[in-house]
């Protein structure tokens, strides 16, 4: 499949690096799942080159329909420990967000990896405290947030956002440079890596240098649990190859593989 440009409006928020990218997402579609290994790649080899926005969008009609919720809300009443509350998991993701950008994100992917890793139920505020935990979050303001005014507005901004740039599939990139007169660059879909790579270079006329991806085992050391899939993405090797790697890594019990419906996961040790 091709990439193309289309019109944009232009963008009027370029920050200090050349190029600015709008990742839209729907956190519960398995595809914009798949594209988090691509951007976190791009992030570890030109990093330094862009800054990037998570935009929710999606059909998240669903999330916003919770009547019950919005008269408990109004009455000044929180969910019961265990109340499922649907639209929460999306309003969660921007209670994060108000921690910072790198909690928000760490958020996100935890998020994401507790519903296609571990089948967890995100809809329960258990589930989303236990998340918010694992990502590092203060607790205490997480929950203070997720019922605020400002999670809600931000909410609604990246609803408003995705109707100005006419995002209508998912995944979606959008791309735009520091001069802020030009148009931006959507691509919609799920490419190869290299493709996200080509789009990036020549929007930097072609100046752009790639950091060297640490080894496997200290990227392992980082993470809480990882994919087979991501690893071979990040590592530009096959599956059944990275599987192979990780496998000698759980011989040296260094690693501990989790097999869902999604595939295979891997908890890390300390290396």
């Amino acid at each position: 499949m091709e990439w193309k440009e289309q019109k944009l409006l232009k963008s009027s928020n370029i920050r200090n690096k050349p190029l600015e990218i709008y990742v839209f997402i729907d956190p519960f579609c398995e595809e914009c799942w798949l594209l988090m290994p691509i951007i976190k790649k791009l992030e570890l080899q030109y990093g330094e080159y862009f800054t990037l926005k998570h935009v929710l969008c999606g059909d998240l009609t669903v999330l916003n329909s919770g009547k019950k919720y919005k008269r408990q809300k109004a009455a000044g009443k929180l969910p019961e420990p265990g109340e499922v509350v649907p639209h929460l998991a999306a309003i969660s993701i921007k209670a994060a967000e108000l921690q910072g950008k790198k909690a928000g994100n760490r958020f996100l992917h935890r998020l994401q990896e507790m519903l296609f890793a571990e089948q967890a139920n995100i809809t329960d505020i258990n589930t989303l405290e236990e998340c918010a935990y694992r990502a590092g979050l203060d607790i205490k303001e997480f929950i203070r947030d997720i019922y605020s005014s400002s999670a809600a507005r931000a909410f609604q901004c990246d609803i408003r956002i995705s109707s100005e740039m006419d995002v209508t599939e998912m995944p979606a990139m959008v791309f735009f440079n520091e001069h802020i007169e030009d148009e931006g660059l959507k691509i919609t879909g799920l490419y190869s890596y290299s493709i996200y790579v080509q789009i990036l270079k020549e929007m930097l006329d072609g100046i752009a240098h790639p950091i060297k991806i640490p080894p496997l085992e200290k990227y392992l050391s980082g993470q809480t649990i990882v994919s087979t899939h991501e690893l071979s993405i990040i590592y530009d090797v096959s599956y059944q190859q990275m599987e192979r790697k990780l496998k000698k890594l759980q011989l040296q019990q260094k690693v501990e593989k989790v097999q869902t419906v999604n595939g295979s996961f891997w908890r890390c040790g300390s290396f």
